[in-house]
């Protein structure tokens, strides 16, 4: 499995309010189904894998277009 990727505050309170309901339901039964929640959770660190990569992909973008420029001004 990919190495977590770090987090927003907003998706670490989400998913520790998805970790308290599952909690929660656990407690009131041992045979409880907690699949929905738990794709819920799958769903936001996708999510924050996503937004990682494409501000990776954005920040190499941007320091590519920095190199241009500077390149473009060393000539004149």
């Amino acid at each position: 499995m990919a190495k977590d990727p770090k987090f927003t505050a907003g998706e670490t309170a989400k998913i520790a309010w998805y970790t308290a309901r599952m909690a929660k339901r656990g407690i009131a039964s041992e045979t409880v189904h907690l699949g929905d929640l738990q794709k819920k959770v799958e769903r936001i660190i996708d999510g924050a894998r996503e937004r990682e990569q494409q501000q990776a992909a954005d920040a190499a973008e941007a320091e590519k277009a920095a190199r241009k420029a500077r390149a473009k001004n060393a000539k004149k």
